[in-house]
């Protein structure tokens, strides 16, 4: 899927839900400190999001938590309950989410259809007025406030569990 297709997914959901957000294009990004030079300006929560499988690949997390965060994974996997716990390679997040590395975002849940994912949202990021995420493409962000963001993880129909990181 290419990454137009991917963006306009998150673009149709929105209109269909009447969700408002402000578009910021920028060149591609794969990680938090490259996304700085050309987000830093952006009011709100910056965030990253981690996708995780356990040893068998049975069960796969998303963790979405402020940039400047570190997420412990020995508390995580004992959290969750795994004795295993990597980093989730591109085939899995393509398979699962329709998304590649550096372009994951809570917005790659819309094409969870089987509800596969495990979702943790760090409670800051869901108590924050406006929050940053990709369009599911890392060449551009997007701005939503508190309201619209907590429309979306409503009108996606994911179970979210809160985490306090």
């Amino acid at each position: 899927m290419s990454d137009q297709i991917k963006r306009q997914k998150v673009f149709d959901f929105f209109k269909k839900h009447k969700i408002d957000y402000e578009l910021h294009e920028h060149p591609p990004v794969f990680t938090c400190e490259e996304a700085e030079k050309y987000i830093n300006h952006l009011p709100g929560i910056h965030s990253k999001n981690l996708v995780l499988v356990d040893k068998k690949k049975s069960r796969i997390f998303m963790v979405t938590l402020e940039a400047e965060k570190r997420l412990d994974l020995k508390w995580f996997r004992k959290f969750v309950q795994a004795p295993k716990l990597s980093f989730a390679k591109e085939e899995i997040l393509n398979e699962n989410l329709g998304l590649s590395g550096g372009s994951v975002s809570p917005f790659g849940l819309i094409n969870d259809k089987n509800q596969k994912i495990i979702y943790y949202l760090d409670k800051d990021v869901y108590d924050a007025n406006q929050v940053n995420f990709h369009p599911n493409d890392n060449t551009a962000s997007l701005v939503l406030n508190k309201k619209m963001f907590h429309c979306f993880l409503e009108k996606m129909k994911h179970k979210i569990s809160f985490i306090k990181i």
